[in-house]
């Protein structure tokens, strides 16, 4: 979960900024997951390795503050509902909390990878 090359090439160009922070707020709004209470990294997929790795290194705090939003989430869901406007998650609090494990795991595997594929050869 990199750093996309266009981000960064975004994140150089300050007009530009000026014009996506307000737009991307706009769309994080509609995606609808706030209204529920949830972060957008509780929506990240858990069927991939480095994703099931990182929860499992997740702080005992922050495991359990996520299995809330994602369980408090379902049954309102369930029932139809959405959390009363005071309990939305705000975007300053929509920090990322999974990507930095996620990005280091993916790190570690892959020197993993490139250490089990290396070759020794002997001196002549």
């Amino acid at each position: 979960m990199a750093i996309h090359p266009l981000t960064k090439w975004m994140l150089k160009r300050p007009w530009l900024m000026r014009w996506m922070i307000p737009l991307s707020r706009w769309y994080g709004d509609r995606m609808g997951h706030r209204q529920l209470g949830l972060k957008y990294e509780d929506l990240l997929p858990e069927e991939n390795e480095a994703t099931q790795l990182a929860l499992k290194r997740l702080p005992p705090k922050e495991a359990y503050d996520r299995v809330f939003r994602i369980r408090r989430a379902f049954q309102l869901s369930l029932s139809h509902q959405i959390l009363p406007e005071a309990e939305w998650t705000k975007f300053e609090e929509d920090t990322p909390y999974l990507s930095p494990l996620i990005d280091e795991i993916e790190a570690e595997l892959k020197e993993r990878e490139d250490l089990e594929s290396m070759v020794i050869q002997k001196k002549k």
